[in-house]
């Protein structure tokens, strides 16, 4: 293994020493007789691949056909290519697939003209795989080229999400279907009540997501913005102020626009060392937040809005254009995407939160996936002890184009989660809990709220009420009325497992 050799884009990205972040399964080429795939490289035989001594157009061209779309190390190799080597390249091969898709993307990061070759009865190509990717459908046609970009975005920002089978899986279950049924088979008065507890759970875990605790204005403010989502309003700058401003109490934090200065994420620690994200530079979120806008307000009608929001929801985390809120927007915005998409019933919410919060360790992978290679392209300073001088030659790149596949499969499983664990288990709870009630109430009369603590509490503690409860509300609950609510509760919600 140690005399392979790099090729394709990671022999690009070490050639051309590009400041990208690096290619998650590097393609090698060497001692092999065909393709093998390992855990963090593709190995080719040395007859496939360029050699040793090839221009980085072959590796391009390699990359394109073995390895597919990496736009970010193409928006750096292709303008180092010149354009004599690459018109000869079209004059020899007119119609190949490759070197007209180079041609295109050549053209696009550049800003100079090519002199197309091929035929114009050669079929159109895709820019994307639709095997390897989700794509746009029916995307753009570029007839000088005649290829056709089916990718999630634009050639200005643009995010891949491979195919996976984790994501498909979530996908070919009809989370929306699964919803309406549930609504169908639950009674108006139920409904109302496990909604009522998705807004305040959703709530409550989006802001211990950010380790705070909220006051009572805050969480008035959140479980407002969740019931803006039903609004269906378009992305922009404006509305989004408008969000950040519903949900910042502190006047000082409350914008009145994207960020005009650079911020960064901090963790415990000293120095540069505790900066742990840096998002793009204030000059460039505007045209970033477009983007991202664009996406969210049109998205492809063909791709399932589980992946439309998982995209939406990190890439905004990601390009972070406020200095407080972005996190908690964030998760608004799962909630926003999924209510434009035309497919949640007005007033439905998925508690996403609960599930993220209960999957935290798996959260932080999913943004550490971007956020780990991206801050290794900044130099931090510490100028102080709260301020730090960032730098970076990388520009808006990396946050233009970056791969979401870990993204969107961690957000379409918390989408699942949140809706056949969270909802469903709260609803069931809400069944059992009525039933309890009309069982004691049916021999015993104990305070409604006495009697809601206490079937919590039993419920929590599998079907035992502590003498700490029995103690402290001895003097108005008869005793029988105690063992009468733990049998109701044993018998309602744990009479399976002890059966088992």
């Amino acid at each position: 293994m140690h005399l392979m050799r790099l090729v394709g884009y990671a022999r690009l990205r070490e050639q051309l020493d590009l400041p990208t972040v690096p290619v998650i399964r590097e393609a090698r080429a060497g001692a092999t007789t065909r393709i093998l795939e390992t855990a963090d490289a593709v190995l080719f035989p040395r007859k496939v691949a360029p050699a040793e001594d090839a221009p980085a157009l072959a590796h391009v061209l390699f990359a394109l056909k073995h390895e597919g779309v990496n736009l970010a190390i193409l928006a750096g190799a292709l303008p180092a290519i010149l354009q004599t080597d690459l018109q000869a390249e079209l004059d020899g091969q007119p119609n190949s697939r490759y070197s007209r898709i180079a041609a295109l993307l050549w053209e696009h990061f550049t800003g100079n003209t090519l002199t197309p070759r091929q035929s114009n009865k050669v079929p159109y190509v895709d820019l994307f795989d639709s095997v390897r990717y989700y794509t746009a459908e029916p995307g753009r046609l570029y007839p000088r080229w005649r290829v056709r970009f089916n990718g999630l975005g634009s050639l200005d920002q643009c995010v891949t999400v491979h195919r996976t089978d984790a994501i498909q899986a979530v996908l070919d279950m009809d989370i929306f279907a699964r919803m309406d049924a549930f609504i169908a088979t639950v009674g108006k008065d139920l409904l109302d009540r496990a909604l009522n507890w998705a807004y305040l759970s959703e709530t409550e875990k989006s802001f211990e997501i950010e380790r705070e605790r909220p006051t009572m204005d805050k969480s008035e403010r959140f479980v407002r913005l969740l019931h803006h989502a039903h609004e269906r309003r378009p992305l922009d700058e404006t509305y989004l102020t408008e969000l950040q401003n519903d949900i910042i109490s502190n006047p000082y934090d409350q914008a009145m626009q994207y960020r005009s200065e650079q911020n960064w994420l901090r963790r415990g620690g000293h120095g540069a060392a505790s900066v742990t994200y840096v998002p793009p530079h204030p000059d460039d979120v505007p045209a970033l937040m477009e983007g991202l806008e664009s996406f969210a307000n049109s998205p492809p009608r063909n791709l399932d809005p589980l992946i439309v929001a998982s995209v939406v929801s990190f890439w905004f985390v990601f390009i972070h254009p406020f200095m407080d809120g972005n996190g908690r927007l964030s998760r608004f915005l799962i909630h926003h995407t999924l209510c434009r998409s035309g497919k949640m019933a007005k007033g439905f919410l998925l508690p996403v939160s609960v599930a993220i919060k209960r999957h935290e360790s798996d959260y932080l992978a999913a943004l550490e996936s971007f956020s780990k290679p991206v801050r290794a392209l900044w130099r931090v300073w510490a100028i102080g002890d709260h301020e730090f001088d960032c730098q970076t030659t990388a520009g808006s790149t990396p946050y233009r184009y970056w791969d979401a596949t870990s993204c969107v499969e961690f957000g379409v499983r918390m989408v699942k989660e949140a809706l056949e664990h969270d909802l469903q288990a709260e609803t069931q709870f809400l069944q059992g809990y009525d039933q309890v009630v009309r069982r004691v109430e049916a021999e015993f009369d104990v305070r409604n709220h006495d009697l809601a603590t206490l079937i919590a509490s039993c419920f929590r503690e599998k079907g035992r009420i502590s003498n700490r409860w029995r103690k402290q509300l001895g003097t108005r609950v008869q005793p029988d009325a105690f063992d009468a609510i733990e049998a109701a509760v044993r018998e309602v919600f744990f009479a399976e497992a002890g059966a088992s």
